[in-house]
């Protein structure tokens, strides 16, 4: 989840992960797969920001499976 603020001033957490698009109109807007929007105040560039340092903490601390540990040929 990302952190923006609304036009009003009202912080709201967005899934990162349902993001489509991100428009630089006068105002940032986000479009979600789900055919949500959200007008914020944010800079396009700041949204880029944060979906990045989310999408960095999140799958840096997934563990990576390795397909052959463990395996031993007989």
């Amino acid at each position: 989840m990302i952190i923006v603020k609304k036009l009003n001033g009202i912080e709201i957490a967005i899934n990162a992960e349902l993001i489509e698009t991100v428009e630089s109109t006068p105002d940032t807007v986000i479009n979600l797969v789900t055919g949500n929007r959200f007008v914020v105040r944010d800079s396009l560039s700041d949204v880029i920001n944060k979906i990045t340092e989310y999408k960095k903490k999140v799958y840096s601390e997934k563990a990576i499976i390795n397909p052959i540990e463990g395996y031993e040929k007989k």
